[in-house]
């Protein structure tokens, strides 16, 4: 899966990005990980994993995507982009976003996957590595608004076991579309407890969606 547009000639990666994206292959196969699942065959979606807990995670993350022939792409701060570092940035799969921007980061993604024929957009949906496993919401914007699937994916640093699962598309009810993904993520690791702080997250967030939009009686 290419991470470029028609409008954009397709260049030649640079060398340090050649060099570095294969030892981060080689070291992905060096530990010893093993997939389960399989990406979707389809050209633009959402990846979020979870949990973050290690700085290795990208690794092993741009591993599997790319033991499944997908280039992934990611979120940076702008200013990463600058001087020598833009090429290496832009060749990792990174995409700028400029916060300082009148338009925001979902926004900005957004125009991107319409830009875009192809994209894989991997984002850690606990947002920091100091999580109790709740997730953040951004990812489900940047999906709604770019009327992609999400696609979720686990990951059991002990078992060296990274999988993905089948493509959930959001529907507008973010507690009942977030109940799918946690369930999905709880049949792989039923016991661990940052899976269940999502499930309970999830039936918080329809507890008060129900409060804030009750059911209409018919009478």
């Amino acid at each position: 899966m290419s991470d470029t547009s028609p409008s954009q000639p397709v260049r030649q990666r640079s060398v340090l990005s050649r060099i570095v994206r294969r030892i981060i292959i080689w070291l992905y196969h060096w530990k010893g990980w093993k997939l389960d699942g399989h990406l979707p065959d389809l050209p633009k979606f959402v990846i979020a994993g979870a949990p973050h807990t290690s700085n290795w995670d990208f690794v092993f993350f741009l591993g599997a995507t790319e033991e499944e022939g997908v280039h992934p792409n990611f979120m940076g701060k702008h200013t990463l982009f600058k001087g020598f570092m833009r090429n290496f940035m832009l060749d990792m799969g990174g995409i700028p976003i400029d916060r300082t921007k009148r338009a925001n980061v979902v926004d900005q993604v957004a125009a991107e996957f319409t830009r875009r024929d192809q994209l894989a957009l991997v984002i850690a949906a606990e947002g920091t590595r100091a999580s109790d496993g709740s997730w953040k919401s951004g990812f489900y914007h940047i999906a709604m608004a770019a009327n992609v699937p999400i696609v979720p994916a686990w990951v059991c640093n002990d078992d060296m076991m990274l999988g993905f699962g089948p493509p959930i598309y959001p529907t507008g009810d973010y507690g009942a579309d977030l109940a799918k993904i946690a369930q999905f993520m709880l049949s792989k690791r039923p016991e661990y407890g940052r899976y269940k702080v999502l499930e309970q997250q999830a039936r918080q967030i329809q507890a008060e969606q129900e409060v804030e939009s009750p059911a209409i009686d018919p009478k």
